[in-house]
C-alpha cells in the first residue's frame, strides 16, 4: 500500500486523522474493493455509511457485520487507531512491549492492555508445512525463573534439592541456517520435557530427512543417524569445532530471555507459546523495515478470533480447576494445561516459522 507509514510518529499522525485508520484497514481486508461477508464470503451486500457497517442479503442470522468481524478485533470497544498503534508498537520492539506500557500509552487499562497483546500475538502466529533443510541446528532450552529469586512457597512445590531445570518449561528449538536468499529462520515448540520420545518426532517433523543436524550432546538426541546426517558438540570440552555448533540457536534463546526477564518478567506456562510466536516473528522478519513488518502482522489478524474465557482457560472447565496466582492472572493445573493445549494442537499446525498465518503453536 503506497500510504503506509514508516515510523511510529507517522503512524500515530497518520491513523489518528479522521477516517485513515477505517480506510487503511478495508483496503488491507479487500484490496479488489469488493467487500464481502466474513461469514459466507458473499459479495452481495449493502452498505450502512452512517455506522460504518454492512449488511448481508445471504446470511439467514448475524447478518450485519462490520470492519472488525471475523479479525483479532472483533467485539472490541477499543477504536481501530489505537489498536493500529498498538500492533506497531509490540511488532517493532525488539524486547517486546509489557500491558503496563501500552496501558499508559493508549489510554486503556492494563487488564484491556494484556488481552490486546495477547490477541496481536495470535495474528503474529505463523506456520507452514515445509521443513527445514540445509544445516539445522536443534537445542532445547528451560524457561522459568531461578530458585534463588523465588518465594519461599514456589520453591517448596518444586521440591527440595531441585536445581537447573527443575519445575521449568522445556521450549525445543530449530534454526534453518542463512542462504544467499534469505537469513536464517527460526521455529519453536513448547514439549513436556526432554525426553526422545518427545524430542525425535520434532525433529521427524520440522527437519527434511538427510540434512545436517547440529546438536548439543544431549542423550536424548541419539540415534538421529541415519535419517539425518547428525553431528554434536560437547560444550564441557569446546562450543565450537568448524560448522558443528548450535551457536545461532543460543543466540536467539538470549533474545527470547531477554524479552521475558527484562519487559515481561512472569510467563505462565499455559500463555508460553504466545510469547514464543512474537519473538520468532520478530527474529524472522528482522530483514524487513518496521512499516513492513507491521503489514505483515496486519495481513494475519483476518479469520483469527480470542475471546476472553478461551485466552484464560476458562471455556469448559469445571468449578475448582482454575486457581488464582498472586498476581491475578489464571494458574491451572498442570493436567488442565496439558488437556487444552492437547485440544489446541494440530499435528502439522504446530510449526512457528515465517509468512504463512494461521496456526496455533503448543
Amino acid at each position: 500500500m503506497n500510504e503506509t507509514p514508516q515510523t511510529l510518529l507517522e503512524a500515530i499522525k497518520f491513523f489518528g486523522e479522521g477516517d485513515n485508520a477505517f480506510v487503511f484497514f478495508s483496503q488491507l481486508r479487500w484490496p479488489d474493493g469488493v467487500v464481502k461477508c466474513p461469514r459466507c464470503y458473499s459479495p452481495k451486500v449493502i452498505a450502512i455509511p452512517t455506522r460504518k457497517t454492512w449488511e448481508c442479503k445471504c446470511c439467514v442470522t448475524q447478518k450485519q457485520f462490520s470492519i472488525k468481524t471475523g479479525t483479532i478485533f472483533e467485539d472490541s470497544l477499543i477504536k481501530l487507531e489505537k489498536w493500529l498503534a498498538g500492533v506497531w508498537l509490540i511488532v517493532n520492539a525488539k524486547n517486546g512491549v509489557s500491558s503496563y506500557e501500552i496501558h499508559r500509552a493508549l489510554g486503556v487499562t492494563q487488564k484491556t492492555a494484556w488481552f490486546m497483546l495477547q490477541r496481536i500475538r495470535l495474528a503474529m502466529q505463523t506456520g507452514t508445512f515445509l521443513k527445514f533443510a540445509g544445516q539445522v541446528e536443534v537445542d532445547e532450552t528451560f524457561i522459568g525463573g531461578k530458585a534463588r529469586f523465588m518465594h519461599k512457597e514456589r520453591n517448596e512445590e518444586r521440591g527440595k534439592g531441585q536445581t537447573g531445570g527443575a519445575g521449568k518449561s522445556v521450549v525445543l528449538g530449530f534454526l534453518e541456517r542463512s542462504s544467499k536468499d534469505r537469513h536464517s529462520q527460526v521455529r519453536t515448540i513448547h514439549v513436556p520435557n526432554q525426553r526422545r520420545t518427545n524430542l525425535h518426532p520434532k525433529v521427524q517433523e520440522n527437519v527434511e530427512p538427510g540434512s545436517e543436524v547440529f546438536t548439543d550432546a544431549l542423550k536424548s538426541y541419539n540415534e538421529l543417524n541415519p535419517e539425518f546426517q547428525h553431528q554434536f558438540i560437547d560444550h564441557a570440552e569446546r562450543y565450537v569445532d568448524g560448522q558443528i555448533h548450535t551457536n545461532g540457536m543460543e543466540n536467539f534463546w538470549s533474545l527470547l530471555k531477554r524479552s521475558i526477564k527484562g519487559t515481561y518478567v512472569s510467563v505462565e506456562p499455559f500463555h508460553l507459546f504466545r510469547y514464543l510466536d512474537e519473538q520468532v516473528f520478530r527474529f524472522n522478519k528482522r530483514g524487513l523495515n518496521d512499516g513492513e513488518r507491521f503489514l505483515k502482522v496486519m495481513e494475519g489478524v483476518s479469520g483469527k478470533r480470542l475471546t476472553y474465557k478461551a485466552l484464560t482457560g476458562k471455556i469448559g472447565e469445571r468449578p475448582g480447576q482454575i486457581k488464582k496466582s498472586w498476581r491475578g492472572i489464571p494458574r491451572l493445573k498442570p493436567e488442565t494445561v496439558d488437556k487444552v493445549l492437547g485440544q489446541m494442537a494440530l499435528p502439522d499446525s504446530q510449526l512457528i516459522e515465517t509468512n504463512e498465518p494461521g496456526s496455533i503453536a503448543p
